[in-house]
């Protein structure tokens, strides 16, 4: 309600401002409707505002828009519900126009309107403009009132009910693709508000139309309305109905609508039960792995452990194994990503024993294969493969890889790795770490690429939480300390990163006695990055360390500092000295 408190304009400024040649203009006072009805009071609004609206035709479709959308939240400035169908003509109109994003928003407005109204209102007033937007002579008014028969409806005496299910029907028959896309695209929301007798006759016989319509785009729709229908329907309806579609949808020309099936495939599985799925899905879904199309292969790749779970492990290692093998080895390296970010969650399907047999070695090829998106989707998802297999096996077949792949040329690969490396290390336990990826944690701060070197520091401090400040003490940080000498700058500005991340962790008495040492030594560095950067590490390590630390180190340190020649030295000096005092004060 802070628009409360705004000038009030009178309806005279608003008129003057939508008919502003001004784009900006318009727009501004058309979201300021809210205020302005405040202002006019309920009555005024009803009579004069929403009349002005319902003539005014904008031609600029951001405008129409942004009126759209006012109008849905409008009920409570022209009264309340019992007067929510003034709201209605304006909408009509919008939902006439010809930009979808208006004539979208007009319907989403009208279905949050008609939600809300009372039954009487919507028989005498929503149902009628319902019909006339069917009725409609232009397609734009066809296609928006399909997105209203499912608000529609529920409250419609019986008579009412007969008539839109059959201008429904027609809908789904129009002339005009656009209307019939927009017809199977709301079938399923209609559907769930039909009654069960007529969900079988009158709501399959148009599903039966639009999927047998000559537009693939129509089709691909209806595929979306199978799963739909699919859960509101019993299952021997279900598989009498929709399955017989499914396996045709599967053979489509389209690959469009293959493509479609291939994304839903698993949802129509629950639906139908076990039976059917294990006599004709799965064949369908075995011919679309191994569709000529790559997109098609790519959406069903996707879908591969979905699809699994459904199965018992005996059909799956039988029917869609040989196809996952064939996948792994894709002309496509897109099919073979998509296959790779799913694969791993195969493993808890299938158990133990065919993991390691079949589902390891497509793994291992997967980790090298050229392209590196592949490679970060296996990796990233390793951990479901330990739960599985165990870490012994994991360790003897695929750390190799993963060592390879920590100085893979791509950085994003090398990322991707050290942020799965604290996961690993604690599956691996603390002897395995150090003999095999203790030195790649420190190769890694000593990156060309900044985001490894930055990911590189918080892998040190998450592997220092993991396995606890003694060990880090003998492991981690002598050698990152070793590195604070390196000549080259950056390098030496990662160490001082790393060591700001590492002594909330090491605590007061190893940051005391190891790090805040080489911090003061690296206030007399040459480069004034290194001196700033000094002085923000400084600034983090005051509330960790002790206060007399503070008085006999740190404020020295810094107060040298910040009578620096370099003017960014001085400004976090001056920073770090004032968060001192501070502490202090609060001490």
């Amino acid at each position: 309600m802070a628009m409360i408190d705004e000038p009030l304009y009178p309806i005279a400024v608003l008129i003057d401002e939508l008919k502003n040649e001004d784009i900006q203009l318009r727009l501004n006072s058309i979201r300021r409707l809210s205020t302005i009805a405040r202002a006019l009071g309920e009555e005024r609004t009803r009579k004069e505002l929403i009349p002005f609206l319902s003539e005014n035709n904008d031609d600029d479709d951001e405008v129409l828009l942004a009126m759209a959308e006012e109008l849905g939240v409008f009920i409570p400035y022209v009264g309340g519900v019992e007067f929510a169908n003034v709201l209605l003509p304006p909408l009509e109109t919008l939902c006439t126009v010809e930009e979808t994003c208006v004539r979208d928003k007009a319907v989403e407005s009208l279905c949050r309107i008609g939600a809300q109204m009372r039954e009487q209102d919507l028989v005498e007033s929503f149902i009628p403009l319902v019909k006339r937007l069917a009725a409609g002579e232009w397609f734009t008014a066809r296609v928006s009132s399909c997105g209203l028969f499912h608000i529609a409806y529920p409250s419609a005496p019986d008579a009412l009910k007969t008539e839109l299910r059959a201008i429904y029907s027609q809908l789904c028959q129009d002339d005009m693709p656009m209307v019939r896309r927009s017809a199977a695209t709301n079938l399923g929301k209609f559907a769930a508000t039909v009654e069960a007798p007529h969900l079988k006759v009158d709501i399959m016989s148009m599903f039966d139309d639009l999927t047998q319509d000559d537009q693939d785009s129509v089709r691909l729709l209806a595929v979306e309305g199978c799963a739909a229908l699919g859960k509101l329907l019993e299952s021997p309806d279900c598989v009498a109905h929709i399955l017989p579609v499914i396996v045709n949808f599967s053979q489509d020309k389209s690959w469009r609508v293959r493509y479609m099936v291939a994304n839903q495939l698993y949802e129509l599985c629950e639906a139908v039960g076990p039976e059917p799925t294990r006599s004709d899905l799965v064949p369908a879904y075995v011919r679309l792995l191994r569709d000529n199309e790559a997109e098609v292969r790519i959406a069903a790749a996707g879908k591969v452990t979905k699809f699994c779970r459904i199965l018992s492990p005996e059909l799956a290692i039988q029917h869609i194994l040989p196809c996952v093998k064939e996948l792994s080895t894709d002309s496509s390296q897109h099919v073979r990503s998509a296959l790779a970010s799913v694969i791993m969650g195969m493993a808890p399907v299938l158990g133990k024993d065919a993991t390691i047999e079949q589902l390891l070695p497509i793994f291992l090829s997967l980790l090298k294969d050229e392209f590196p998106d592949v490679r970060l989707n296996i990796i990233s998802k390793l951990d479901q493969v330990n739960q599985v297999i165990g870490i012994d096996l994991l360790s003897q077949s695929l750390l190799p890889a993963i060592v390879e792949l920590a100085e893979d040329r791509h950085w994003r690969v090398r990322l991707a790795i050290i942020e799965y490396i604290p996961l690993l290390a604690s599956q691996l336990g603390v002897g395995f770490f150090d003999d095999k990826l203790g030195a790649l944690c420190m190769q890694w701060l000593k990156d060309k690429v900044y985001s490894i070197r930055d990911a590189a520091a918080n892998n040190v401090k998450r592997l220092a939480e993991e396995f606890g400040p003694q060990w880090a003490m003998q492991h981690i940080v002598p050698q990152v300390l070793d590195m604070i000498n390196n000549p080259h700058y950056l390098y030496r500005m990662t160490i001082l990163h790393a060591i700001s991340l590492l002594a909330p962790v090491m605590g007061p008495e190893i940051t005391c006695s190891n790090l805040l040492p080489l911090v003061i030594n690296a206030s007399k560095d040459r480069v004034p990055n290194i001196k700033f950067n000094v002085a923000k590490v400084l600034q983090s390590l005051i509330p960790i360390v002790d206060q007399s630390v503070v008085e006999k180190t740190i404020r020295p340190c810094l107060v040298e500092l910040s009578e620096d020649p370099d003017v960014d030295v001085r400004f976090f000096a001056g920073q770090a000295l004032e968060s001192s005092d501070q502490v202090m004060m609060s001490s």
